[in-house]
């Protein structure tokens, strides 16, 4: 569906933030029958309704809005919408034609899109993907899920998206190049279980993808995948990392040494894998890597990584302080111990409890001397699952400025602090910026 279909239709936007907003105002342009918005404040945060939006559609609330959502000829759901809001499934039930500003844009633009998307790593190399093409002169806009709806995006002859899950569920059209970068369970509470959202996720896949590059390291991609048609990055017959001229690690193009692992000044196994899966595509995409290698370096080199994954913040004492707060998930928890491996190390998790099963991070930790500091909500749980390792010290404090000052006192100098919570900030955090402003500040305070 495009937004040209709407034309004379019935039309009622689920969301009143700024996916709604965009959506109006996309919407409007194109001469529906009727426009309305439906504001469910349970699920996303609201922006004041007034001036051209209110003035193209009206806002409607509380059981009325169910009502007018029921009788559009098309409902244009924000993300922020779960597939399992109970209104979903009634409009399901009733065959109402559900969409979103995500799937109605990349049917217009999908031949001129890179999309990624993943249960980690998206945001890191979507960023390095449209940093890189930049460098090679190959001009983009970069959109999605980093605050700008794709609807708000200007014209231009290519995009580098990143796509939640959420944005991934309706569409109908893939984009050009679609990327996955890893595949564990995440937002199960919004997509119905583990089998909904693998299905949600690989949605871009599912409509006709010129290319399609994937982690080939990931095993539950690998698995879900199976033997369907992709550039696998990290393996030998596309871009990986080996022994390099100099017997140090080196990234490659096939059996051609690009530049050295060092270049890369993000840390982690992870963020070598991202940027493999980033340079698999320049060369989907008909960049001449190998060729270009010296000045792919240099930007390379240049890149900025992305604040709360894995910033580290100076400290007096010896010791580093590391803000991860976006590891919202086990999974993500444990690429950032991997990433401090060798060194001694305290991390700092818990947060808002959504049953996770933390059974993947205990096995993770089972060889491992660690220690383990839990904080609320979901802390207290996440250190009982650690119970029994004799190499896991664990510890419960009241918060996250206690856990930080308690850090202290059991990491020695030369060791490494890990804020990375494997639970979200919602609830006793305004948002997950709140809480890295929370923790750097108690780093602050607690200096010596």
């Amino acid at each position: 569906m495009r937004l040209s279909d709407l034309r004379g239709r019935h039309v009622a936007v689920w969301g009143a933030g700024r996916e709604g907003r965009a959506a109006v105002t996309a919407i409007a342009a194109h001469g529906p029958a009727g426009l309305v918005a439906v504001d469910d404040s349970a699920n996303f945060l609201s922006l004041p309704w007034e001036g051209p939006v209110a003035a193209a559609a009206p806002l409607v609330t509380g059981e009325e809005g169910f009502a007018r959502l029921a009788a559009a000829d098309v409902v244009v759901r924000s993300p922020g919408v779960p597939s399992t809001h109970p209104w979903m499934v009634e409009l399901r039930a009733r065959a109402v034609p559900v969409t979103q500003g995500s799937a109605l844009w990349m049917a217009d633009h999908g031949d001129r899109t890179v999309g990624v998307t993943g249960s980690k790593g998206k945001s890191t190399t979507s960023s390095l993907i449209s940093h890189l093409l930049t460098a090679m002169d190959r001009p983009n806009v970069f959109g999605g899920n980093i605050g700008v709806p794709l609807l708000d995006l200007p014209e231009a002859e290519l995009y580098v998206l990143e796509l939640s899950s959420y944005q991934c569920a309706d569409l109908t059209d893939s984009p050009r190049v679609a990327v996955v970068t890893a595949l564990f369970p995440e937002h199960l509470d919004a997509h119905g279980g583990e089998r909904e959202y693998y299905r949600d996720k690989l949605n871009l896949l599912g409509h006709g993808p010129h290319t399609v590059v994937v982690n080939g390291a990931d095993p539950r991609l690998a698995l879900e995948l199976g033997d369907r048609a992709a550039v696998r990055a990290g393996l030998p017959d596309t871009t990986h990392v080996a022994s390099g001229p100099d017997g140090t690690p080196w990234f490659h193009l096939r059996d051609t040494p690009l530049f050295p692992r060092g270049v890369l000044p993000l840390v982690g196994r992870h963020n070598e894998t991202n940027l493999c899966v980033a340079l698999a595509v320049l060369d989907a995409l008909g960049v001449d890597v190998a060729g270009r290698k010296d000045t792919l370096a240099v930007a390379v080199a240049g890149f900025q990584g992305l604040a709360h994954r894995l910033t580290e913040i100076p400290d007096p004492s010896g010791v580093t302080f590391v803000d991860d707060t976006l590891a919202t998930s086990p999974y993500a928890a444990m690429h950032a111990i991997d990433a401090y491996e060798g060194r001694p190390l305290t991390v700092i998790v818990g947060g808002t409890d959504r049953g996770l099963d933390y059974t993947p991070l205990r096995d993770h930790l089972a060889e491992r001397e660690i220690t383990v500091i839990g904080i609320p909500d979901s802390g207290p749980r996440i250190v009982e699952a650690l119970a029994g390792l004799a190499a896991v010290r664990t510890e419960l404090a009241e918060d996250l400025v206690a856990a930080v000052g308690l850090s202290r006192k059991l990491t020695p100098a030369g060791g490494v602090v890990l804020l990375s919570p494997a639970a979200p900030s919602y609830g006793r955090f305004r948002n997950f910026e709140h809480r890295s402003e929370v923790f750097a500040q108690a780093v602050a305070d607690t200096a010596r």
